[in-house]
């Protein structure tokens, strides 16, 4: 990629890639909960989806707004863009052209939003490498199994020792090392393991891959049933208790409030005292922009 290039897409918000490179890992839910805190937080956030065959954030959305409309009911949206995939018969005419699309989609953006949040495909592709250059944060969520694991490196079945480094830790790296030649702003990696066991398989051998990749543990959350019910209709852990019952049980859905809000201070984005005020004084104008004005309150 050229360094030209780079430069143009560099002029973005705060760069929130959300990648793996293993499916079923919670990348999407994930994507989804940090744009919608994000906007709850009184920020303005972008969401981008790479994903052409899938496009799980795309339909996320999607439900969001239809069911908002449903209910008549204001919800949180990001300002959603989607890359379809594009043809041709020339390796190097189809990753200009996803580019292209690419820097389009950074300026639509660049000057309404303070967060960009893109969610990436499974699998390798051009674009998502592209991507991982760009990056302020990388936000990697993995389940509590030596599969996803391998994602971040082999483990030898004898010792449980980490033997070498995986295929997207590799690809992270090779990102985070060709950044610094261009631009030297930190790129702050975290890795989220969801859904661990009792006690937990993966966790033990992080601290080790930590130190050797360069990346923050933070947690994560429980295997919950209410994310899966909340997707269906664009929900959150973050929205209304009220909209979320619908879904599921409010147990459930309470304790997937506390784990979500907890893990958006673990991440440690920066959110500024400014986007919170903000967040404060479009709450108190949503609830009570039917009620009539007062006499008093206008004097």
């Amino acid at each position: 990629m050229q360094y030209g290039a780079l430069r143009g897409l560099r002029s973005a918000p705060h760069v929130i890639v959300v990648g793996s490179g293993k499916g079923g890992s919670g990348k999407t839910t994930l994507a989804m909960h940090v744009a919608i805190g994000l906007l709850r937080a009184g920020q303005r956030v972008g969401t981008l989806d790479l994903d052409a065959d899938q496009c799980g954030l795309t339909r996320y959305v999607e439900a969001r707004e239809q069911w908002a409309h449903h209910r008549h009911i204001d919800l949180e949206l990001p300002q959603h863009s989607q890359i379809p995939e594009a043809s041709g018969t020339r390796t190097d005419e189809i990753e200009a052209l996803e580019v292209e699309w690419l820097q389009q989609a950074v300026e639509r953006v660049e000057s309404s939003c303070d967060f960009l949040v893109i969610d990436t495909p499974s699998h390798d592709s051009y674009l998502t490498r592209v991507v991982h250059l760009i990056a302020d944060t990388i936000l990697t969520p993995l389940r509590d199994s030596f599969l996803d694991l391998c994602a971040l490196g082999l483990i030898d079945p004898l010792t449980q020792e980490v033997t070498r480094t995986g295929y997207y830790a590799t690809a992270v790296g090779a990102a985070r090392k060709r950044r610094r030649q261009l631009d030297p702003a930190f790129v702050d990696w975290v890795v989220i393991v969801n859904g661990a066991y009792d006690p937990p398989l993966v966790t033990p051998r992080l601290a080790e891959l930590a130190m050797r990749l360069g990346f923050r543990d933070v947690g994560g959350c429980a295997e919950r049933a209410v994310y899966r019910r909340l997707f269906p209709l664009g929900l959150t852990a973050f929205d209304a208790p009220d909209e979320i019952t619908l879904a599921t049980c409010q147990g459930d859905s309470q304790l997937a409030q506390q784990e979500m809000r907890a893990l958006m201070d673990r991440l440690q984005l920066p959110v500024d005292d400014r986007g919170v005020r903000r967040a404060a004084a479009r709450a108190e104008w949503l609830r009570c922009k039917d009620k009539p004005l007062l006499l008093e309150e206008i004097i």
